[in-house]
């Protein structure tokens, strides 16, 4: 199945949707995204805190298609936050991955209460320059937190990876990511572990074009321009996900779904929030 892609300010490409693999672990994680590979996800989004970065590169390793034509994604930990820990977390993921390039490096979290996501900002610069990465970008940036590394380096993150679902559709956010050209993806895009599929709204709509709640919710993200990162184990679910090409919501569809808005489901705040 193809995938289209977005070209992004940098030059480089990312698919329109890409396979989450928090949870992907071990051999089962290693036959889930061969296996997604297989049925046409090009875009694989990993961290260093989820594990399992190399079970994505035995993954990689076992695929048949070209190496150019994937788009690998892990991210910077906090607990590695800093210039010099920056440059040394990465080249850990990078062996764990055993990959000669990264595609997309991503600043996991701000933690501003820490205050050197600049530092690790300018290291991630500097491995894009030695061509170690293709593109640099963050995840669950505020606006603020944006300006800030646009001002002080006038280098400005291609991605910011939010949290994002009809629950909290983000209008504000990426209000700011289109006036600055940067391409948002959407993490827990199906809003998992809630009632989002069950919604009479989603429901209603979903049989109207014929399709499963969970691929209009996907195609929801697709109309926002929002790269949406789904996690599944099963084989038929992940092709499932995939399928969201075919169809086409209107603006009063859209409208309809982000009414659902509430706000986060997961109280990860990124002025707060802390991951290490």
């Amino acid at each position: 199945m193809s995938v289209p892609a977005y070209s992004l300010r940098d030059g480089n490409t990312i698919p329109a949707i890409g396979l989450g693999t928090y949870g992907l672990n071990d051999q089962l994680g290693i036959d889930a995204i061969t296996s997604a590979i297989a049925d046409g996800y090009r875009l694989i989004d990993t961290a260093y805190n989820y594990g399992n970065e190399e079970a994505v590169g035995e993954a990689i390793e076992r695929t048949d298609v070209d190496r150019s034509d994937l788009v690998i994604t892990t991210k910077l930990p906090g607990r590695h936050h800093g210039f010099d820990e920056t440059l040394a977390s990465f080249e850990e993921s990078r062996k764990r991955l055993g990959l000669e390039w990264v595609d997309l490096y991503l600043i996991h979290w701000p933690l501003p209460r820490i205050d050197k996501y600049v530092e690790s900002w300018r290291a991630m610069i500097s491995l894009r320059e030695k061509g170690l990465v293709r593109a640099i970008g963050v995840s669950n940036f505020t606006p603020a937190m944006l300006e800030r590394l646009i001002d002080e380096t006038r280098v400005a993150p291609v991605v910011n990876q939010v949290e994002l679902h009809p629950y909290f559709p983000q209008d504000e956010l990426r209000a700011f990511h289109d006036e600055h050209d940067i391409r948002t993806e959407s993490w827990s895009p199906l809003a998992r572990r809630t009632e989002l599929l069950r919604e009479p709204v989603v429901v209603d709509l979903a049989a109207a074009h014929g399709v499963s709640p969970a691929q209009l919710v996907l195609r929801w993200h697709v109309e926002l321009d929002a790269v949406p990162i789904p996690k599944s184990s099963d084989p038929e679910r992940r092709r499932e996900n995939l399928d969201v090409f075919g169809f086409s919501l209107s603006a009063e569809e859209v409208a309809a779904i982000s009414a659902l808005s509430r706000g986060r489901i997961w109280g990860a705040d990124p002025e707060t929030h802390e991951e290490f």
